[in-house]
Order: structure tokens, then sequence, then C-alpha cells
């Protein structure tokens, strides 16, 4: 017994390293990396819990999953609140939810893949309830979003909670909240109940005890060492988040819709501008013209008559005519007539 506690308890040292580690590298690396560390501890999490293995200390059973890869999530989770905000704790979630269904569907097929193997296979893989599975994944998605909620409570100003009881507090909550939500989705009204939910209090409060210390030092030395003010946001934020998201994609989606109408209106308008353009042909710059007959040079040095000139270079039409200070001079007599 002293040795399987020695290597459970060397086990959630070295996992939740893992996890403080993987986060300390954002600055770097990005986030990228974190959440596949936590998308694996999720997978890991899910099989040892369906496997059972736990270690035996007196009364109390430490389940593996719980004691080194749940409180490894849930330290992840934390951290990644504090110090990246809702939107990135929002993909953490989705990390460790769609994981833990995903794991869990397969399960559900190696189990009727087995069967079809045959009967000495099924040991392979524990069967467990559907029940137990449903109930898992809820106390998981309600511990997460608790976690974010409960750590802004206690942080309001009027309550003065100092940062090491503040983070005890949030984490010890959520442990507890996992057992009540958990045994009860998966265990009421069996015989054990109730058992199994005080002996799994007791177990998380040893858990919080012993898992606090990293959860602390890892939030201090990050403040420390980057300057990072730890930011008290409203006590919903990560609900509130969710909100702002879906209305700036709303926004988005209103505006992108307003830009393509902009897009339609400015081809038609191009297209009326280039109609116009075929109908229109405009003289430009300079015209090199005799200053007697007017007749007009071309760039190849040719010399065309001004009608000549602007038939050839333009869409007008030129008709002939005479202006009453011609008439009077080439045809006196008539004009004589006229007036």
């Amino acid at each position: 017994m002293t040795n399987q506690l020695l290597i459970l308890i060397a086990e959630a040292v070295a996992v939740y390293f893992l996890v403080l580690f993987a986060h300390s590298l954002r600055h770097r690396l990005g986030l990228a990396h974190f959440y596949a560390v936590i998308g694996s501890i999720t997978a890991v999490m899910v099989w040892t819990t369906d496997a059972g293995v736990k270690v035996q200390v007196g009364d109390v059973s430490l389940m593996v999953g719980s004691t080194v890869f749940f409180t490894a999530l849930l330290l992840s989770v934390f951290v990644v609140y504090v110090f990246d905000g809702p939107r990135a704790t929002r993909i953490a979630i989705s990390t460790v939810i769609g994981v833990s269904i995903i794991v869990a569907l397969v399960t559900v097929v190696l189990h009727w893949q087995v069967r079809i193997s045959g009967p000495d296979q099924v040991d392979y893989f524990p069967p467990q309830s559907f029940r137990i599975y449903a109930a898992s994944i809820f106390a998981l998605f309600a511990d997460l979003i608790f976690l974010a909620i409960a750590w802004e409570f206690l942080g309001q100003s009027q309550l003065k909670i100092h940062l090491l009881i503040r983070a005890f507090l949030t984490l010890l909550g959520v442990m507890w909240l996992d057992v009540i939500l958990f045994s009860t989705g998966a265990f009421f009204g069996t015989d054990g109940y109730l058992g199994i939910m005080v002996g799994t209090l007791s177990s998380r409060l040893a858990i919080s005890v012993f898992a606090f210390p990293f959860l602390y030092f890892y939030l201090a030395r990050q403040n420390q060492k980057h300057g990072i003010i730890i930011e008290n946001r409203p006590i919903l934020s990560i609900l509130r988040e969710v909100s702002e998201v879906r209305l700036e994609l709303s926004r988005a989606q209103k505006e992108i819709e307003r830009r393509m109408q902009l897009e339609k209106e400015n081809d038609s308008l191009i297209r009326s501008l280039r109609n116009a353009l075929q109908e229109v042909k405009t003289l430009r710059g300079i015209l090199p013209t005799c200053s007697y007959c007017k007749s007009i040079r071309d760039d190849e040095g040719e010399w065309h008559r001004l009608e000549e000139y602007i038939a050839k270079n333009s869409d007008a039409q030129v008709s002939h005519g005479i202006c009453e200070p011609c008439a009077q001079k080439h045809y006196p007599d008539l004009m004589e007539q006229i007036h």
C-alpha cells in the first residue's frame, strides 16, 4: 500500500507539473500545445476511470482518474481562466468535453467489437453504463463553469479574501460540486449512494489540500514573474462572454451582408459607367491646327480637315451649315432678303 501511494503521489506531481509547465510556455508558443496536453489528459482520465484503477489508503479509496488526471484538468482550466480570460477558457472547456464525449463513443464501439470477437476478450474494456457516462460529462461541464463563477464570486472587493484562501476555496468547491453532481447522477436511488458520496467528499478534501500548493505557487509565480495583475471580472463573465460572442457573430454576419450589398451596388454602378464610356468618345490633349484652313494634324503627321478628324476620332456626326458672319460675307444679297 505504501508503494502504491508513493507511485500515486509521484504521478500526481508529474501530471500537475506537466499542465502548469505547458501553460507557462504560452508567451512563447501560444496555447495550442496547452490544449493538446489537456485533451490528452482528458482521454487518459476517462480510460483510467472506466478501468477502476484506485489506491486504497485506510478506509479511503483514491481513484487515479480523479486524484491525478481530473485534478490536473481543474488546475489547467483554473490557470487559463485566471491569466487568459473567458475566451481561452471556453476553448479549454470545449476541448475537455469534446474529448470526453469522443472517448465515450469510442469505448462503446470497442465494447461492441470485443463482444463480436469473443467473450474471453470482454474484460479488456470494462463496460460502463450510459447513466454513469452522462453523469460524468454533465458534472465535468458544470464543474468547469462553476470554477470560473466561484473564482469571481470570491474575488469581490467587499469580501476581501486573500488570494491563497480564494484559490483553495474555489478548488475545494469545484471538487465537492463534482462529487455531488456525479454521485447523484450516477448512483442516486442505489443502496450505496450516501456511502459513495461521503467517502468521495473526504477523498476530494485530501486531494484539494495536496493539489492546492501547486496552484497557489503557480499563480503567485506567474503574477510576480510577468507582472500580470489578476483581474476581477463580473461573476458571470464566462457565461456573458458566450452571449457577447454570439452578438459579435450576429453583427459580423450583418456587416458581411451589408458589404456584399454594397459590392453588388458598386458592380452595377461600374457596369453603368462602362456602358456610358462605350457610348462616349472624347477628344483630349492639344490638337495641332492650321491657322488658315483649320486642318488638324494627327499623330502620324498627316493633315485632315476638321470635320474628317472629328468623325474619325469621336462618335460625333458633323453636319454642314453657315454662321451669320460668313453668310453676310459670302451671301450678302440673300441675307438682305432674309432680313
